[in-house]
């Protein structure tokens, strides 16, 4: 069995994530299931505080409109935003055991390259045979063997049968697209506005790795900020000093490539952040981040490659964390354009764009066809009126179409030759007052899973105290999943007992997360909590009952283990005080300097 000493960050991770109800496998009972995994009673409380952080800030400070989609969705949504074509990763099964991998991970875990995923299928099987690449399981030689796409979703049936073919959500920002229609009318039809959404959404990984990293179901914070690029201008002032580090696709491709230290301001100034929209969200994230407790120092934001940004997006960043020595993808910041609004236009049944109104109307000339019907019904049956509404399309995008004496349109896969006269094209002179746009999108999309993962990560601390190792979590007091433990220092002294529950009903009242604990000597419970990262114990003692200091508790502060005594009848609004940042625990050093607070806080 291997020592603490022994074990990578993640092992010691894992470990303390079973034992302190943080995170573990699901359905052990049953054997578990690969890339499911069960949030405990500590990890479901950190992950809930994270999400309500993030709905803070990109929901309520943004001022947008949050929904909550349904987890499956019919078929064609899925065909309308290209997931059924294009939403795949590489397979290659072992010949002997017939596990299935994931090629590109094969080759980046067992050589140099970086970017396997974005290599061409036969590149990959060149790779593997290059490399002699084997079966993780039970080694055998995969040199050879075929790699194939594999879909990632799920797929089930929506009623009873197989008639209507539905998928769960392999992201979350397909229920907000698919209800734009409906959702701009509470945005009254004024761009920009923002939607946000915090859920679930599957993906059938062939091989989830690295715990809660790489799953099978997981958590997404998704925004979805439509604009019209030609009239909408993000508030960059509001971020342009945050200092970011940037890892450039330049920079990745450099042979002496390295980051950038610089502001966004700056980086959107000289075009290394190519687009406004895209540097205002990083900014906003990079201070979220700050606030949640990353460590900025294991932190960056990382640009897409050409070969592995969607084929939609005109710019895409990583938000970046290191964790156990690999950069794990914890947020994506993409330039959508018109995309997704677009192609549910093409394949959906309402109308996915919005009207403009112009400042002053304006006088413009529009190419129009008012087709004699009593001509081409007679000549082209029960096509006419696909033939009518195609002409009209194709004199409103390419009117020098009719300039021949005949015009050609498609109509079910089907050339129709019409003559230009039957058409009546003709041009318009008409003053509007606006146009219909299709809004563009930038997405900021967050990994809810991922972000428990890093700051369990980058919050783990030992130390000694009393010539022990102490193992600790130096979460943050907007995140902790407890707030506070409270102990009776003497469990069998009533006075101690009765006086810690009135204190723990207090804090609860006010919406504060609490620990009672009366188990074991006062230095294990203060252990306890240090490893579940609760910021402030309260031990109740003689001292406050009937000594020189009447009505007061000792407050300890986690991290620097350091004490302070409070008035009890201040205890609750201090606590707050110190988590909102209104003042500084480390500042409160003494009885009197607690008391003096409490004076003034009166």
């Amino acid at each position: 069995m291997s020592t603490k000493e022994d074990q990578t960050e993640g092992e010691r991770l894992a470990e303390l994530a079973k034992r302190r109800g943080f995170f573990f496998g699901s359905n052990g009972a049953y054997g578990g299931v690969a890339g499911f995994y069960t949030f405990g009673p500590q990890g479901a409380a950190l992950k809930s505080n994270i999400e309500a952080a993030w709905r803070e800030r990109f929901t309520v400070r943004e001022g947008n409109y949050e929904i909550e989609a349904p987890t499956i969705m019919p078929e064609p949504v899925f065909e309308a935003s290209g997931h059924l074509d294009g939403f795949d990763d590489m397979l290659v099964e072992c010949p002997d055991c017939g596990t299935a991998h994931r090629a590109d991970h094969l080759i980046e875990d067992a050589t140099d390259v970086e970017d396997a995923e974005s290599a061409p299928i036969e590149e990959v099987e060149d790779l593997i045979i290059e490399h002699n690449l084997v079966c993780p399981q039970c080694q055998a030689t995969l040199g050879g063997e075929p790699v194939d796409s594999f879909n990632l979703m799920f797929e089930t049936n929506i009623g009873p049968g197989s008639a209507s073919s539905g998928y769960l959500r392999p992201e979350t920002a397909q229920g907000i697209f698919v209800e734009f229609p409906q959702i701009k009318q509470y945005a009254r039809n004024t761009l920009p506005f923002g939607v946000t959404q915090i859920g679930r959404a599957y993906r059938n990984e062939i091989s989830p790795r690295k715990r809660i990293v790489r799953t099978r179901e997981f958590t997404q914070a998704e925004l979805e900020q439509f604009i019209d690029p030609e009239r909408n201008e993000p508030a960059l002032d509001e971020v342009a000093d945050i200092t970011v580090t940037l890892y450039s696709a330049r920079q990745q491709q450099a042979d002496d490539g390295d980051y950038i230290e610089t502001t966004v301001g700056e980086a959107v100034e000289s075009g290394l952040i190519g687009d406004g929209w895209i540097g205002y969200f990083i900014g906003i994230a990079q201070e979220w981040y700050e606030t949640i407790g990353v460590d900025t120092d294991r932190f960056r934001f990382r640009q897409h490659l050409s070969g592995e940004r969607a084929h939609y997006a005109t710019d895409c960043w990583d938000a970046e964390s290191e964790v156990d020595g690999d950069w794990i993808e914890i947020a994506g910041f993409a330039y959508r354009g018109e995309y997704d609004l677009s192609k549910h236009a093409e394949y959906g049944d309402d109308e996915f764009s919005i009207f403009q109104e112009y400042e002053e109307s304006k006088t413009v000339e529009r190419a129009v066809v008012d087709p004699d019907m009593s001509v081409l019904g007679p000549k082209f049956g029960s096509q006419a009126g696909e033939i009518k509404t195609a002409l009209e399309t194709l004199a409103e995008r390419n009117p020098d179409a009719f300039s021949e004496e005949t015009v050609d349109v498609s109509v079910d896969g089907e050339i129709i030759t019409v003559d230009v006269e039957e058409t009546n094209f003709h041009i318009e002179t008409k003053t509007v007052n606006g146009e219909h746009i299709t809004p563009h999108v930038i997405e900021p999309s967050f990994g809810i899973d991922r972000t428990v993962y890093t700051l369990l990560a980058h919050g783990y601390r030992e130390d000694t105290v009393d010539n022990e190792t102490r193992t600790y979590l130096s979460l943050s007091t907007k995140v902790a999943p407890t707030d506070v433990g409270v102990f009776p220092l003497i469990s069998n002294v009533e006075q101690l007992v009765e006086q810690a529950k009135d204190i723990v009903s207090e804090l609860r009242a006010a919406g504060l997360s609490v620990v009672a604990d009366d188990s074991g000597s006062i230095g294990r419970r203060y252990r306890r909590q240090d490893e579940i990262g609760t910021p402030f114990c309260i031990t109740v003692d003689r001292d406050g009952i009937e000594g020189t200091d009447p009505d007061t508790v000792t407050i300890r502060q986690r991290d620097t283990g350091r004490q302070v005594r409070a008035p009890i009848a201040v205890v609750t609004e201090l606590i707050q005080s110190v988590q909102s940042d209104e003042i500084i625990f480390d500042n409160l050093t003494d009885a009197y300097d607690a008391v003096e607070w409490a004076n003034k806080s009166e």
